[in-house]
């Protein structure tokens, strides 16, 4: 069994420079920090050479497609150059469409509205709600969790074998965990898939800010992926992969754009002709600059070479889960096991502490970014926790004491900006957490655990 695998160890290279890279923020306990932002999960902040390219192109900004003027014309070159840029960047294959969304989850629920009537859909419990929650207008088939690569293979092999092999069918699968940065055994999945007459979409919003992603390799029919987790600016995503069932399906969107032709009829209705391209689901004007700024991170990624980020990568991911496993009462949640390969993401829970009591420490009094409650990946976590579903815990509250269940966890995760310094701060400071206690006193505001004033 193959799952996409790190670089052996090679050099640490340095860092990209990322916009928020010089940001001080204040300390409860007084004076002011460099900020640590250990949240790429969420959002990884811009590339600085994506910002320079987007502040570059700003002065010549114009409408796209049917301008005659010399600012339009060279905005549509340079949307549809952006469209060529991810196209090279994902490996697409001769035909395969690119469109340009809003975000991995606009992306997916594209695609779901373009499914084949009586399609079945098959997704594992452990996705993103992205992935996970688009599809319920189809019969949808809910996978257990698996615990080994092995057995996600398995499982999806008997589901498949289980369906109407006569009917369209999809599997929706992550390329690598939101919540334990796990990699999935994507080419093995797609072949699974094939071989029993379905169809596949990677969610690769956590795959591909970390790895290269080649659609022809891993043999998937379509990919979806955010601008905002790739080092660009929020607001723009890609869905990218088979032109047919796109093409057959209504427009994700109705209005300018998506017609090539409007006519009215003698009844006094109206008769529509759509595109067949990608402008077909890319209705109203587009987020021009989202997308270049998505090509931008594509080419900028590229030229600074996956095997020398990946490698720093893991690095950073060795410098956290050692540090983090030599801190007692410190749980890393995992599916596959420690010597499952992953990306930087890396979600654990703390013995005796409410995990919003935690995050909010290490922010108010270290000024460390990170992340804590469900990660929109509800049924994944409450499996890697084990506790009643019902359970909710709120910090500093009687119910946040040790052996407590409540069904949160806390996730760092870092990227190619990351300095090797705000990880070794991040396992600093949780050790010293867990050693003396927060020195302030917190309370819960609007669901959030936040400093008490």
């Amino acid at each position: 069994m193959s799952v996409l695998t790190p670089a052996p160890a090679r050099t640490v290279c340095a860092p990209l420079p990322v916009l928020g890279g010089d940001v001080t923020v204040p300390l409860v306990t007084g004076g002011e920090v460099a900020y640590a932002a250990l949240d790429y999960a969420a959002s990884a902040p811009a590339l600085q050479r994506v910002w320079d390219d987007v502040a570059a192109y700003a002065p010549y900004y114009g409408s796209v497609h049917r301008g005659a003027g010399y600012l339009s014309q060279l905005s549509t070159d340079l949307f549809e150059n952006a469209r060529k840029a991810v196209a090279a960047f994902l490996g697409c294959r001769d035909g395969d469409e690119v469109v340009f969304t809003r975000s991995t989850t606009d992306s997916l629920n594209l695609l779901a509205r373009a499914l084949p009537a009586g399609c079945q859909v098959f997704v594992f419990e452990t996705e993103h709600h992205a992935s996970l929650l688009p599809w319920q207008d189809s019969e949808v088939t809910y996978l257990d969790a698996p615990r080994s690569p092995r057995q996600a293979v398995e499982t999806l092999e008997r589901a498949l074998a289980d369906r109407d092999p006569h009917g369209p069918a999809l599997v929706c699968v992550t390329g690598a965990s939101n919540v334990t940065g796990e990699l999935w055994p994507v080419r093995e999945l797609a072949a699974a898939a094939h071989a029993h007459g379905a169809r596949i979409v990677l969610d690769a919003a956590q795959l591909a800010p970390h790895h290269p992603v080649d659609v022809r390799e891993l043999d998937v029919d379509w990919v979806a992926f955010s601008g905002h987790k790739l080092y660009a600016p929020f607001g723009s995503g890609v869905l990218a992969g088979r032109a047919d069932w796109l093409r057959e399906a209504e427009p994700y969107l109705a209005g300018g754009g998506a017609s090539r032709r409007v006519t009215r009829r003698a009844d006094g209705g109206v008769d529509v002709e759509w595109h067949e391209s990608a402008a077909r689901h890319e209705a109203g004007s587009p987020n021009v600059i989202g997308a270049y700024a998505i090509a931008s991170a594509c080419k900028a990624l590229t030229e600074a070479g996956w095997d020398d980020l990946v490698a720093r990568e893991q690095h950073l991911i060795r410098t956290v889960r050692e540090g983090l496993a030599g801190v007692p009462g410190v749980r890393i949640l995992s599916l596959f096991g420690d010597d499952a390969p992953r990306v930087g993401v890396i979600s654990f829970v703390v013995e005796g502490w409410n995990s919003s009591h935690f995050a909010a420490a290490l922010s108010a009094e270290y000024g460390i970014g990170v992340r804590d409650g469900l990660f929109c990946a509800h049924p994944l976590v409450r499996t890697l926790l084990g506790g009643d579903p019902q359970t909710q815990g709120e910090c500093g509250a009687p119910d946040a004491a040790a052996g407590d269940k409540s069904l949160n966890a806390i996730r760092v995760s870092f990227g190619a900006g990351t300095p090797d310094e705000h990880v070794r701060r991040f396992v600093d400071a949780v050790r010293e957490l867990v050693r003396d206690g927060a020195r302030w006193r917190y309370r819960t505001e609007g669901g959030r655990c936040v400093p008490a004033v």
